[in-house]
């Protein structure tokens, strides 16, 4: 709102303005929300610094990532100067994401751009935790519940899944209700479920009552392993940790799911080429990547690889998830920190980070990470105006 009123009470006049702001406002769904009309209405961005941490002087510290944005109404002559920490570059244009590239806005999309498997939420409870059993419970339970064991499935979340955390759910699809019957205590927990359902205010939960037994959301593949992907991941990471589950594991919808993935997609999703997309136009929880499926993952250009790129992809995918069986005991969270991440695991990740750049054909010629993301934007825009052939396999 504060660049609203300032643009609007620039029109007309040679006056420039420059905010600092959190940086919220060149990530995400934001940038389509803001910029978006205010690129209509004449504004244009003078000069910026991209993000940075203020931290405040108070005693109690409060990190705030901010950026500076410079902008005007009125015609300017003067260089555009793009800031990146003590690095100032002088650029052609600077755009909503604070990149220098095209005015192009990155907007929510249904399905995929692209012709690749669909991406989905895991499966949402709604359930105040009476169908999830936690790891300090599950002896317990199932010593006093022993028929109940064929029916205890492996429940992940984003937490679980990177820190390599047990959880555990009832997962009763297709269970006969005289087999549930047989089991006092999933009985217990589903007649909570029940009450809580139905006493809520909710309209739509209130309908769920009607199946207590089940999640209130239910999204899990029948068969075969899935491609997992946190909603939420470190900022401090280089890369998002993903990989295959099984389908008997259970996923929350704090993570998302690709059925049907094969390792050229999880090589394609774990390059520098799709996290450097995903750091400019995800949304943040408080400075954590928050990865979504209709702004991230639906716009996303994949490559149109010929047969050796995408043979050579597959080869070096699988390369990462061999050198992350090297070291057993440890979780994603061990194997992905920058500080600790194994050389095994960084070498076969630049191997198939090259493997992927020259599957588009930026391996030699794009030397940033914001080069690579300009460069993905034109894909973008070629395929949203039907000028790019978007076709992959």
């Amino acid at each position: 709102c504060w660049y609203k009123k300032t643009a609007d009470l620039m029109q007309g006049t040679a006056i420039r303005s420059a905010l600092v702001s959190t940086n919220s406002v060149s990530q995400g769904e934001s940038v389509a929300n803001l910029w978006k009309p205010l690129f209509e209405s004449g504004v244009h961005i003078d000069f910026a610094h991209r993000t940075f941490r203020w931290d405040s002087e108070a005693k109690i510290k409060a990190h705030v990532h901010c950026v500076i944005i410079g902008f005007s109404t009125a015609p300017n002559s003067a260089e555009k100067v793009l800031y990146s920490g003590d690095r100032a570059q002088i650029v052609k244009n600077i755009n909503g994401y604070l990149l220098d590239g095209d005015n192009i806005f990155i907007e929510n999309r249904k399905h995929p751009i692209c012709n690749v498997p669909e991406m989905v939420f895991g499966n949402t409870p709604i359930d105040d935790g009476n169908l999830i059993i936690e790891a300090n419970e599950i002896d317990d339970f199932l010593l006093n519940e022993p028929n109940a064991k064929p029916y205890v499935r492996p429940l992940v979340g984003s937490r679980e899944f990177i820190n390599r955390l047990k959880r555990y759910c009832l997962w009763l699809v297709d269970v006969s209700p005289a087999e549930i019957r047989k089991m006092p205590s999933v009985m217990k927990r589903i007649q909570a479920v029940h009450e809580m359902r139905i006493n809520s205010k909710r309209t739509a939960t209130c309908k769920l009552a009607d199946k207590p037994m089940l999640f209130g959301e239910i999204r899990q593949p029948k068969s075969g392993n899935y491609l997992i992907v946190p909603l939420t991941s470190s900022e401090r990471r280089r890369y998002i940790p993903i990989g295959f589950m099984s389908y008997e594991v259970i996923a929350t919808n704090l993570v998302q799911m690709l059925p049907n993935a094969n390792l050229y997609h999880f090589g394609i999703l774990t390059s520098n080429v799709s996290n450097s997309w995903m750091r400019t136009v995800c949304g943040r929880l408080k400075s954590d990547y928050r990865y979504t499926i209709t702004n991230v993952y639906n716009n996303f250009p994949w490559p149109t690889p010929t047969d050796e790129q995408k043979s050579r992809i597959e080869q070096t995918a699988q390369a990462i998830l061999d050198a992350r069986e090297l070291y057993p005991d440890c979780s994603l969270a061990d194997l992905y920190d920058e500080a600790t991440m194994p050389p095994e695991l960084r070498k076969a990740h630049q191997q198939n980070d090259k493997a992927v750049m020259q599957a588009y054909g930026f391996w030699g010629k794009l030397n940033s990470e914001s080069a690579c993301v300009a460069e993905l934007m034109r894909m973008y825009q070629g395929l949203t105006e039907g000028a790019y052939n978007g076709k992959t396999t």
